[in-house]
Parts: structure tokens; sequence; C-alpha cells
């Protein structure tokens, strides 16, 4: 298929089958006083589910949602949604945006604006983008994959392929989560096209051979495996069962909103700079629509599915097997662990480390000016 625009529109059927689910929650019990310690609080989900279902305005969000450039493009046999909003300035660079799990493409929406019309936000017009933000295969309203084989590194081809229908043959590339090893994909094999690589999260283990389980290693390295091994034994239980039996998780989470939304906010809550109150940083119009996007697209057994394929096929980077285009880390504080700058030039030609003061996982929504911000200052010198 060509390009074709695209609009949000879930059916009035759908959203009354997603009211009579959330009046016959079964809620499980809970022991008193434990908060976020063993997973997402009780009393937490219930307040959230009640808004859910009498305060919050589906409708609302979807018209906002359609204000923005919709389009679907068929690639590789898979029809794939993305946004495409062109830049107000002199010359926008290019820029694809990947996001992660369990987030989806509304991640990205407070940072659009930012990069596309920066004279509007306090910057400069010249540093404007044409920004494409894609949504991954087998999440929101792109086509589920029906094969085997759809890792990161596929997903950089889809996305190089949609660059040249779009008309951009050099751009750069974006991402946190997922979309990090997405981005750094690209900057692997398609290294001759990209202007930059700017990321806001690495996962260690492009840069450990793909596993924890390492023998001795240098000094920088022991040392942070030491802390990552420690996130993931108290942390790391979603990864593992996404990784090796997403279909058995799937059959509970398609059928219950209130436990898709439960598995979905735990992240927010544990992974966001938020101390402990999940709202002070992101509303619930945001943390729910978010959710939607799984919910209405029936997406939460096809998204995991990324987990299973990357086990197999993990990102492995080394000084032999380097993203060699100019790289930006924005290191947010309460993000997962991150490398140190010394292992991370391992894999990546890194020319710029950014500190953030504050910010956790969820950059792009957590702190849309900052990242808007950082984004424009590295890829200023490269245009």
């Amino acid at each position: 298929m060509a390009i074709e625009k695209f609009s949000i529109n879930v059916s009035d059927e759908a959203l009354a089958d997603l009211s009579r689910r959330l009046d016959a929650t079964r809620w499980p019990d809970e022991i008193e006083n434990t908060g976020w310690e063993g997973g997402t609080n009780l009393a937490y989900m219930k307040s959230l589910t009640d808004y859910w279902r009498n305060g919050y305005d589906w409708r609302r969000q979807e018209s906002a949602l359609n204000s923005l450039p919709h389009y679907r493009i068929a690639l590789d046999g898979l029809n794939i949604h993305f946004l495409h909003q062109r830049g107000k300035g002199p010359k926008p660079l290019p820029l694809i945006m990947s996001h992660g799990w369990p987030g989806s493409f509304v991640e990205m929406v407070k940072v659009l604006a930012r990069l596309t019309d920066p004279a509007a936000h306090g910057a400069s017009a010249e540093d404007a983008f044409d920004v494409v933000i894609p949504s991954l295969p087998g999440y929101g309203f792109s086509d589920h994959p029906r094969e085997r084989g759809m890792n990161p590194t596929k997903i950089a081809a889809l996305w190089a392929d949609l660059m040249t229908k779009l008309g951009y043959q050099r751009f750069g590339a974006q991402g946190g989560d997922w979309g990090s090893a997405i981005s750094s994909a690209l900057g692997l094999a398609h290294a001759e096209r990209m202007i930059g690589v700017h990321l806001n999260y690495i996962a260690g283990r492009f840069l450990l051979g793909g596993t924890l389980n390492q023998p001795q290693q240098d000094a920088v390295a022991k040392q942070y495996l030491s802390e990552l091994r420690g996130w993931w034994d108290s942390e790391g239980g979603y990864n593992h069962q996404q990784a090796t039996k997403p279909q058995t998780l799937s059959y509970g989470l398609n059928d219950s909103p209130v436990g898709l939304a439960a598995w979905i906010i735990e992240k927010f809550q544990t992974w966001s700079d938020c101390g402990g109150d999940l709202e002070r940083v992101l509303t619930r119009d945001e943390l729910l629509t978010n959710v939607m996007i799984y919910w209405v697209t029936q997406s939460i057994r096809s998204s995991t599915q990324l987990y299973y394929e990357s086990r197999e096929r993990p990102l492995r980077l080394s000084p032999e097997n380097r993203v060699k285009p100019p790289v930006a880390v924005a290191a947010f504080p309460r993000e997962i662990p991150l490398p140190p700058r010394a292992l991370a030039e391992r894999g990546y030609n890194i020319v710029r480390w950014t500190v953030m003061p504050k910010g956790g996982h969820f950059a792009a929504m957590e702190q849309p000016e900052l990242l808007a911000s950082d984004i424009r200052e590295f890829f200023r010198p490269l245009r």
C-alpha cells in the first residue's frame, strides 16, 4: 500500500465492552501496608480504575491524538502506523524516534512540537526537525508480526525503508528502552545513512555479550555488572517472563483491562523519577491513554514477543562491532542502570554525554523539555 492517512476510531462497542469489564473486576487481596513493594498497589489501582470508569474521557484523548498527522504504510508485508510532522524552520533535519515497552507512540507526543517547531518553545527555528514516530511492529496501530524474527535489527531495516519512502536518504535516530536498541541497530547496519544517534538509555547487555552471566571483567565492567545484576534480581521478573513465556502471560492481560493496566502502570511507578508519587510527573490521563493503546489494539501479546525474539538474537556491541556515527547519551538519574561512559564507549562513538538533573526511564513523557533541548544541541553541529 502507498502511504495513507490514518485516524484512530475506536468503536462504541469496544468502549462499552471495556466499561463492562472494568465493572466486573475481581480484585485480589493484599498484605496491608506493603505499598508498592510487592507490585502494583491495590488502593491505587482501585482509585485509578474508578477514574478510568467514571472520569476518563477516551473520546477527548482520541480527538487530541487525531489532531496529529497519522499515517500507515506497508513495509515487508506489515502495515506500520507512524506520525510524520514536518518542521518549521529553514532546513529541518529528519529524525526517526522509536518508543519502547510498556510505552507507545504517545510517549513522544510532548516532545513532538518542541522538535518540529522549536521557535514556538523558546528555541531557534534553525534547530527544527522533520519528526517520524512509528509504532513498533506488534505495538499500537501497527500490524502484529505473523512470523518469528521481529527483533531490533529487523525493525531497524524497516525504519530505514520507511525513511527512504518518505524521501530521507540521511537522517538521525533517537530512542530509549527498545528504541535505543533499534536506534543502535540503525547505527550498526545503516551507518552511512545516519547523521547521528541520540539515546536516553543503553542496555548493558548490548556491551556484555548479550548476557549477564559474564566471567571476571575489568574493574569498570565488574562494578557495573554487579549493579546491573542487583537491579535485575529485584526488578527483572517482567523481562524473564516476557522473554520466555509471553504467550502464557497474554491470556490474562488481554482479557482483563485492570490486569493489563496493573502490569504496565507498575513499570511507570518504578522506573519514573516520581519519588513514590507517580502522578507528580504523569497525569492519570497520560497513563491511561498509553494503557488504552494496548487495550483497544489487543497488542500486549505481540508487544511482549519482542523480548522473546531478542533473547534469541540479542544486540551485541564491541570495539569490533561498534556504532560509528556520532552518538549522544542523555543520562537521566532515575533511569534503569546505565553503563558508565568508559564501558559504553567500547560499543559507541560517543561525542556527547549529558547528566540530566531529573527524570527517569520515560524521559519523553516525564521531562520533554530537557530531552528535546539535548536532542537539539546534539544535532546542531551535525546539520
